[in-house]
Order: C-alpha cells, then structure tokens, then sequence
C-alpha cells in the first residue's frame, strides 16, 4: 500500500524555458548564453526541493494531456512526487514559463498558466471528496499554496472548511500576483511567504525592511508573515514575536526558483521540529546555495 503523502503541493506544474547569461543586460541585449527547458513552476519546485529534504510531496494541478505533459509527470513520478491526483486535460496544453537572466538578475518572464487557471477548482476535487480530505473531514497535514491560482480560487481556500485544519503555507507566484492573498489576510489563514516587494503591494506601502513589512503583514491581519529582502536580512513574524536572520553572502548566477527553494527548505525544516530561528536559517542557507548554483552548460 502506498504510504500518504507528507505534503500537498498545490499550484503551477510546467516546463520552465530559461535563457541566462554571465553578461549584464537591459532590455534589446542580444548576448551569448545557455537556454534550459526544466521542470518548473511553483508547486513542483516546492515538491522537488521537498523530496531533497527527504519528505513524500503530492502534486494538485493541471497538466495537459499532450506529450509535453506525459513527459512532465513522467519525470515527476521518476523523481518520486505523487502525480495520482492532478486533474487532466485533453482540451488544454501543459503550461509553461519563460525568463531570461543575466549577471544583473532576472531581466524578464512570461508565465503562461492559462490552463492551471482555466481547471479553477477541479484540481481540489481530492481535497472535497473525501480522498485526501473533505469539508466534514479537513486535510491535517502540511499544504504550500501558490498564487498562480486565480483570485476566485484562492479566495475560496481561503474561506473552505476543507482547509481549516491544515497546516497552510502559501506563497505569491510573483509581485505581480501578489494581490491575490489578500484573502488570506483578511481571514487570517496560513503562513504568508513573500518579499518585501510583494509585502508592500499587499499592505499598499514601501518597506525599507523585512523586519517593518512582516510585522505590517501581522498587523492587517496574516497568522504568520515570512519575508525575504534578497542579499538583506530576512524576517519571521509569528505570534510569539518577530525573529530575523541573515543570508549568507555568494555570487548570483540564478534568481528563478529561489523563493520557492526557500519556501520548501523552511517547511521541511520546521517538518522536522527544528525552532522557528534555525528553520529560517536553514531556509536562508538553501535558497543561497540555489542562487550560487552554476549557470548549466
């Protein structure tokens, strides 16, 4: 019999198609470099970081029923995630996100999750039916939550009894989504994973800290605010107080995927039992070493 998963990854699963460069750019730079097709998207970077850490991840998505996605869960299920409860579509292609990178950071991205929008609450199907979970019966485990879901869907988690009992970790797909976990404020749901740029979009005013944003997270309302701030220190803001760590200091060769690797670092280590202070470190620590990851050849 198959053992239950330890965590729910809920969110985007899709190719990812980057372009990074050592050279400095701006927009119109045409530049040598390497081009990458990998599996991406929030939710499988979570679950595949996860898996590193030793824990069981279940996916909760869209995938297409075209070759693009046979080969996607097929790697997944190689790797070792649970695929047996994403939803299926003969109708809508396998998702995708493209970025390019240079030594300057993240230039530019497009992340096409039309389809993961288009599914809309089909993919929580298990978490309603009594298969992972119900209303009368809530999920009790561990659920990281991406903002690639549209505002409709993430609203309606954040008000579901199916989800009042589990242990909520949710994360914005970029600044640009942000927006979309103001319902988890105004419910006071789940751990809140941003940075400093997106606290400030969700609390409509600028940061000069991790620190100030995550405590201002906690006052509109979040159960708990984590905040990164980049090379600059980070925050945890948890109804015990308010806690902060330093990254440690390495050469930037790939920004995309960082948060999540620090998201996952930080659920599994808390998973274990570790305190609030080494879980962040530990987060920090994981995220620096995918950042000083060589550019692949």
């Amino acid at each position: 019999m198959t053992p239950p998963p330890d965590i729910l990854c809920i969110g985007s699963v899709l190719w990812d198609i980057i372009g990074r460069s050592a050279s400095a750019m701006r927009q119109g730079s045409d530049v040598p470099g390497r081009i990458t097709r990998g599996p991406g998207g929030v939710a499988l970077n979570i679950a595949l970081t996860l898996l590193r850490f030793g824990l069981r991840p279940a996916l909760l998505s869209a995938v297409g029923r075209d070759a693009p996605g046979e080969e996607l869960l097929a790697l997944c299920t190689a790797r070792g995630i649970d695929t047996s409860h994403v939803w299926r579509s003969s109708e809508l292609p396998t998702d995708q996100y493209m970025a390019v990178e240079g030594a300057n950071g993240l230039i530019a991205a497009i992340a096409d999750a039309h389809s993961l929008e288009a599914a809309g609450d089909r993919i929580l199907a298990p978490l309603q039916d009594g298969t992972l979970g119900s209303a009368a019966d809530p999920h009790t485990g561990p659920v990281a939550l991406d903002g690639n879901l549209t505002t409709t869907l993430l609203s309606q988690i954040a008000h579901d009894p199916a989800f009042a009992a589990a242990d909520l970790r949710v994360a914005p797909a970029s600044p640009g989504k942000a927006e979309r976990l103001l319902p988890f404020l105004q419910t006071g749901r789940g751990i809140l994973y941003v940075n400093v740029e997106e606290a400030g979009i969700l609390c409509g005013q600028a940061f000069a800290s991790a620190s100030s944003a995550a405590q201002a997270l906690r006052d509109r309302g979040a159960a708990r605010a984590i905040v990164t701030n980049g090379a600059d220190t980070a925050a945890d803001a948890h109804p015990g107080g308010l806690l902060t760590g330093q990254p440690p200091p390495v050469l930037v060769t790939r920004v995309t995927g960082a948060g999540d690797t620090f998201m996952a670092a930080h659920i599994a280590a808390e998973t274990r039992g570790e305190t609030p202070e080494s879980a962040l470190d530990h987060a920090l620590q994981a995220a620096a070493t995918h950042i000083s990851g060589d550019i692949a050849t």
